[in-house]
């Protein structure tokens, strides 16, 4: 058996990319004939189709990519199987998905997402993404990097780190977060709260918004540190390691791998009750799932040409579509309190996210998973 997978290769700090190089490199390791492409045409992915001529393409990203993860394979004589994340709702090529032998997706939450939007999900199986723990793993408070990290950040030896990274940090639920403190801060002090945003105007947007937040709940703004800019993955297992608690409460999310590698990292996540983080968090033992407060739902949403669609229209759906969620400020406060003053639950719970991660999703263990359902569902050997 011969497998193309198609992502964005040469690999980039992003968490697509990572998702689809170690598969790749997973595959490679337990002896798959497997090459890599990015997913954009182009004459080096013409090539890989036509002459390497893999038995399948597994190509990485949402159901917009389907042109270039789906019908480019097609084309070719390729069967496609597209590994799926969402991305808040699947508004076109529905019968295109449907019709695949064999479709993974991150997590059960983009399962029903699918099936929610009109896709027979009957082919469909969950693949989680992996992680490599020799790259991602915890590092010692007492190594001298990590303690110049922090004093870099300006975290006192007594304070507390806690940290979110990712996007625009409020799409991960940093606008809960720090409603949240606003109620620890009445009766703890000791804590430091960590944003890495990406480069954006949505970021910018938002921080904004947080900006006002801060000063609307009267919180002091040093306190809460932002930082920005692209960091390389081999430094995420420093800036993990450095924090004392890793929060997540998304807004939407498929899958959720920092908070696996935060896991990974011997860190307790703190994170919310729906989509790809109940797959990976295990309430009460690795971290603490908040319940929903509310959710945002949308009666209608636009569709562009750049979804695969003739023109530009508004989509009125039979009945409102969740498109995000928001985590309960008290299970947060609660969670976070708990656990920035209890140093044993803090280190029970690391160890246990440790174990859980490096058991369930070691790369290597996710590729043998995807051969073994690819053998299965599609006969191919």
């Amino acid at each position: 058996m011969k497998i193309a997978v198609l992502y964005a290769y040469p690999p980039e700090p992003d968490g697509l990319s990572i998702q689809g190089h170690l598969l790749y490199r997973g595959l490679r390791e337990i002896g798959v004939d497997v090459m890599p492409c990015h997913h954009h045409p182009s004459f080096q992915k013409q090539w890989l189709l036509t002459a390497y001529k893999p038995d399948i393409a597994i190509g990485i990203g949402c159901w917009t990519y389907v042109p270039d993860i789906i019908f480019s394979p097609q084309q070719n004589g390729v069967l496609p199987v597209p590994w799926f994340l969402a991305n808040g709702w699947v508004a076109n090529y529905q019968q295109v998905i449907s019709q695949l032998p064999l479709v993974f997706v991150t997590s059960q939450w983009v399962k029903e997402t699918y099936a929610r939007d009109g896709v027979d999900i009957k082919n469909f199986e969950v693949l989680p993404v992996g992680f490599d723990p020799q790259e991602i793993k915890p590092i010692p408070r007492s190594d001298p990097k990590i303690q110049r990290l922090r004093e870099m950040l300006g975290i006192n030896p007594e304070e507390k780190m806690i940290l979110t990274i990712g996007g625009d940090v409020t799409s991960k639920g940093a606008q809960e977060m720090i409603r949240a403190l606003a109620v620890i801060d009445k009766d703890f002090k000791a804590w430091k709260y960590v944003c890495k945003a990406s480069d954006s105007d949505c970021a910018e947007a938002h921080h904004r918004q947080e900006e006002q937040l801060i000063e609307e709940l009267g919180l002091d703004k040093s306190k809460i540190i932002y930082l920005a800019g692209m960091y390389s993955h081999d430094f995420m297992s420093y800036l993990l390691s450095a924090c004392d608690i890793y929060v997540a409460p998304s807004r939407v999310e498929g899958f959720g791998l920092i908070q696996l590698e935060a896991q990974a990292c011997s860190r307790p996540v703190i994170s919310i009750k729906a989509g790809g983080p109940v797959d990976t968090i295990i309430d009460g033992k690795t971290g603490f799932l908040a319940e929903v407060s509310e959710t945002v739902q949308l009666a209608e949403e636009w569709a562009y040409e750049s979804m695969g669609f003739d023109a530009t229209h508004k989509i009125k759906f039979d009945r409102p579509k969740v498109f995000a969620y928001r985590a309960s400020v008290p299970d947060l406060a609660k969670y976070t309190k708990e656990l920035l003053t209890n140093d044993k639950l803090r280190e029970e719970m690391g160890k246990n996210a440790y174990e859980h991660a490096l058991k369930n999703f070691h790369y290597q263990t996710i590729a043998k998973k995807a051969v073994k359902t690819i053998q299965e569902k599609l006969k191919l050997k």
